[in-house]
């Protein structure tokens, strides 16, 4: 089903747009995809040094409510990450480097979804200034920090090991 979806996916206006049909689209692609993980890092990232017990003089309640910045930072990668796939989707759905970034963004949605749904979230929202979280959020943070890096990682080793361009 896959490969179907890509093999349609490659006919369209998009992937002509992507592979130079539009040849402003791909620097500005990448340019977003990069501002998008500087919010997303750049919010999480603190939180989670936060739940780490880093920069203890702040309370944990005003950080969460930059979470809607680091849900937008995601969501702006989402979007040309797509842009991205659709310039050359059968280059992509054959790179195990790809799944390796992609494994490590659904890793991190667990993660995520874990923190909320166990309630954790809750707690750590009630945290003040000095105060320390749950042992449990704090692994949370480690893997976040962890999972986020990993997509970094594979996703700027994207065209050195797995071939996509």
């Amino acid at each position: 089903m896959m490969h179907s979806l890509s093999v349609w996916l490659h006919g369209t206006s998009l992937s002509w747009a992507a592979r130079g049909g539009l040849p402003w689209l791909w620097p500005l692609c990448e340019t977003l995809h990069f501002v998008g993980m500087a919010m997303l890092i750049g919010i999480i990232g603190l939180f989670d040094l936060r739940m780490l017990g880093f920069v203890k003089g702040l309370p944990l309640r005003p950080l969460q409510r930059l979470l809607p910045w680091g849900v937008a930072g995601f969501v702006i990668n989402l979007v040309t990450g797509g842009v991205f796939y659709a310039g050359d989707p059968l280059q992509y759905l054959e790179n195990n480097v790809f799944w390796l970034k992609m494994g490590f963004i659904a890793l991190a949605g667990v993660n995520v979804l874990l923190f909320y749904a166990t309630g954790l979230g809750r707690r750590v929202d009630e945290v003040g200034a000095g105060g320390d979280v749950p042992v449990a959020a704090r692994a949370v943070a480690i893997a976040s920090l962890v999972l986020w890096f990993g997509v970094m990682y594979w996703g700027r080793m994207l065209p050195f090991l797995g071939g996509a361009f």
